[in-house]
């Protein structure tokens, strides 16, 4: 469990990759109401077109900056500074010293039937960006928000 045992800054490159539970809602669209002085981020159920909206996961993840520039890519000197990543992502769990959820791939050996079941993937809930025509501000959800643990 090294997630438990090093740092976000000591793992290597493939334990900082297998923390990333596939969900998707970190490619969600967001908007921040600029007339809040608390800058709430909402969350739509629109996605970037790179995401696959029937597994939740980038259909290019490899190449995903040069396809959408404005891609964040989460590393552990800017973890700690992405308050718009969803309450139940593992490395926003781990910044915050949370831990991993109980229903986290890790924990099962891999298996996303857990995360799936505790209704904290995208899939199958979102549409692309490519697809949708309304205002961003008529898709708002807050599904993305829950954190089971």
């Amino acid at each position: 469990m090294f997630w438990q045992e090093k740092t976000l800054e000591q793992m290597t490159h493939e334990e900082w990759e297998s923390l990333c539970d596939g969900c998707g809602k970190c490619c969600l669209h967001k908007l921040i109401d600029e007339d809040d002085q608390q800058e709430v981020i909402h969350y739509t159920d629109v996605s970037c077109r790179l995401l696959n909206t029937k597994t939740g996961f980038c259909s290019d993840y490899a190449n995903r900056k040069r396809h959408v520039p404005d891609c964040v890519v989460i590393t552990p000197a800017n973890v700690y500074d992405l308050d718009y990543m969803p309450p139940s992502c593992a490395y926003r769990r781990l910044a915050e010293g949370r831990g991993l959820a109980s229903w986290h791939p890790l924990l099962h050996d891999g298996d996303r039937g857990p995360m799936i079941a505790a209704g904290m993937s995208a899939a199958g809930l979102v549409d692309s960006e490519d697809q949708v025509t309304e205002d961003l501000e008529l898709r708002i959800v807050t599904w993305p928000l829950n954190d089971s643990d």
